[in-house]
């Protein structure tokens, strides 16, 4: 399920008089509802899309969750809690992209937002493939070690699956 939620910018922009078509960079930034992914959007928006001006797409990727990877369990009931769950994953999700939108908003960048269900590693290198894209951003939730090995992490999968350059944007440290 793909929604595209905003209108997209052109695929190609004139090359500088010359009447050349010049290939745009297209980036691809994922979000979910942590700070974390937001900051990453916060500053894709604001050093990327906004900084270059025409010369980038930017395509912003929510991977909500199936109903299924939330709830495993069968029995009397589980249809009717199937619906809670998948109205409330449709909550986040239209949260999460008004979020998204309003920042571009704010900030004059017209992006194609799209919401996809699947695991977040999978859909977001399947979206970069998808767009052709440059640059794939996503956030670091600064997991340590231990804690990256049990969960799992989104940015090193996609830094070793994915065609394009990675960036990971990290929250910056408080100063003391």
């Amino acid at each position: 399920m793909a929604e595209a939620t905003t209108e997209p910018a052109p695929a190609a922009a004139e090359g500088a008089g010359s009447g050349e078509q010049q290939q745009k960079t297209v980036v691809v930034v994922g979000v979910d509802d942590s700070d974390h992914s937001y900051h990453a959007l916060e500053w894709t928006v604001r050093h990327v899309a906004a900084g270059m001006a025409g010369a980038a797409d930017l395509v912003i990727v929510h991977a909500k969750p199936s109903p299924s990877s939330v709830v495993s369990f069968g029995g009397p009931g589980a249809g009717e809690a199937m619906r809670y769950v998948e109205a409330d994953l449709r909550k986040m999700a239209e949260a999460v992209v008004d979020k998204a939108r309003r920042l571009c908003i704010a900030n004059s960048v017209h992006a194609l937002i799209e919401v996809i269900e699947g695991e977040p590693r999978y859909v977001l290198c399947n979206a970069a493939e998808k767009h052709h894209a440059d640059l794939l951003v996503v956030g670091s939730h600064g997991y340590g070690a231990i804690k990256r090995a049990f969960l799992g992490s989104v940015s090193d999968y996609c830094a070793h699956h994915t065609h394009c350059s990675v960036m990971i944007v990290k929250r910056p440290k408080p100063k003391c």
